[in-house]
């Protein structure tokens, strides 16, 4: 709330419920840090893979947070498309991922997490550099917006597989619920503030969700934002995120020789001692 006022200026009002959203924060990390049962055991952030991994998380679905709104925005007040074809216009995504998520879960199993998780964010800033460089007051799906989602999606079906499987592999086995559930709340809190930050961020205030002009080239200022965050989630990946060892290779077992009889020498020596 604190940062969707901010918008609009410092006020007495941004400054208490902002004091109080920190405070809150600081309060919970204390409780679970004191507490005899947590709900969120903090040693579990002890592990850098999983911090590592979480990390790239709240960058990444920041940028595709921001995407997702500001994208719906834009095409309805900018390039006129209806509620219901901005809505759906992301829908590829949904299929690719569908399609190239198990694949890519496969390729991650071969080659480790590190790379797919790099280049994933950087092919996905790749998709939201010519979304915004498409946009405009003629834009059409096809030619504007469909090669933009295209790439997004390739990114994202790439990166979103090995990163889950990344997170709940950093955790101990007893903690695979608190790993998801640790993941999946940084996730959606970065959507949230990306929402209330990078409107504000690039100047999106007011009557601009309502003028064509204002609101373009503040929408093409928070994509680039959107990009960077990308860029930096995939740098992060390449530099944080650990491919796990190969397990040793087992050890050979030793030849067994036996002989014929329970207690006898071997055919051969009795043959000779005959």
């Amino acid at each position: 709330y604190a940062l969707i006022r901010l918008g609009s200026g410092f006020s007495a009002l941004v400054c208490v419920t902002g004091a109080v959203g920190i405070a809150a924060l600081a309060a919970f990390v204390m409780h679970e840090r004191r507490g005899k049962h947590p709900m969120l055991p903090l040693s579990i952030f002890a592990n850098r893979q999983f911090s590592a991994t979480n990390a790239v998380t709240f960058v990444v679905y920041a940028a595709l947070g921001g995407l997702f709104f500001l994208l719906s925005v834009e095409l309805q007040v900018v390039s006129g498309f209806s509620p219901l074809l901005a809505g759906t216009a992301l829908l590829p995504v949904t299929a690719l991922m569908l399609v190239l998520s198990p694949r890519a879960a496969a390729l991650s199993d071969r080659t480790g997490p590190r790379w797919p998780m790099t280049f994933g964010p950087l092919i996905a800033a790749a998709g939201i550099v010519l979304l915004a460089m498409s946009a405009g007051r003629h834009a059409t799906y096809v030619a504007s917006v469909l090669p933009g989602v295209i790439v997004f999606g390739l990114g994202l079906s790439l990166l979103v597989a090995p990163l889950t499987t990344t997170v709940l592999a950093a955790a101990p086995n007893r903690y695979a619920g608190i790993a998801s559930g640790v993941n999946n709340a940084v996730a959606r809190a970065a959507s949230l503030l990306a929402v209330a930050v990078l409107p504000v961020a690039a100047g999106i205030v007011g009557n601009d969700y309502r003028n064509g002009e204002h609101f373009l080239h503040g929408y093409r200022i928070a994509l680039m934002l959107c990009t960077g965050l990308l860029i930096v989630g995939g740098l992060g990946s390449a530099l944080l995120i650990r491919n796990p060892s190969a397990p040793p290779a087992p050890a050979p077992h030793p030849e067994h020789h036996y002989d014929c009889a329970v207690c006898g020498p071997p055919v051969e020596q009795a043959a000779e001692a005959g």
